[in-house]
């Protein structure tokens, strides 16, 4: 082996996890800390851990939390829309008796007056032009 280029050997090497446990191993670094480790692995627990890197787990509930109210706010919508028209269906078959009558007769009375209106100017009666025949 030729001396002077490779790195340094440590026997003695605390691993550091990020939930507290420790190991001694051999490295070239001085000191290794990780996020897990073989007492908090969900392989070797059996038990789910989430492991939240620059908040990511937060960002995606929060997104999934909006997905959800907005989805809610959406068939609420739909069911006040539905009471409506079930209303305004009831008023119409309410209608369909003599009321019903009886307001397409005074529509009809106003448009005869509307037109009768037309047809004079100034207290005289206009004449209409004539149709021509083909």
């Amino acid at each position: 082996m030729k001396k002077d280029i490779h790195p340094k050997y440590n026997t003695n090497v605390v691993i550091s996890c990020a939930c507290g446990a420790t190991f001694h191993a051999g490295s070239t670094k001085e000191e290794i800390t990780t996020e897990l480790c073989s007492k908090c692995h969900p392989f070797f627990t059996g038990k789910q851990k989430l492991v939240d890197t620059a908040g990511r787990v937060d960002k995606f509930e929060a997104k999934l939390k909006k997905a959800t109210d907005i989805k809610d706010k959406a068939s609420k919508r739909a069911a006040a829309r539905a009471a409506y028209l079930e209303k305004q269906e009831e008023a119409k078959m309410s209608l369909k008796g003599t009321n019903a009558k009886a307001a397409g007769k005074a529509k009809k009375d106003e448009k005869k007056g509307a037109k009768k209106k037309d047809d004079k100017k100034d207290g005289k009666k206009v004449s209409k032009p004539a149709k021509k025949k083909k």
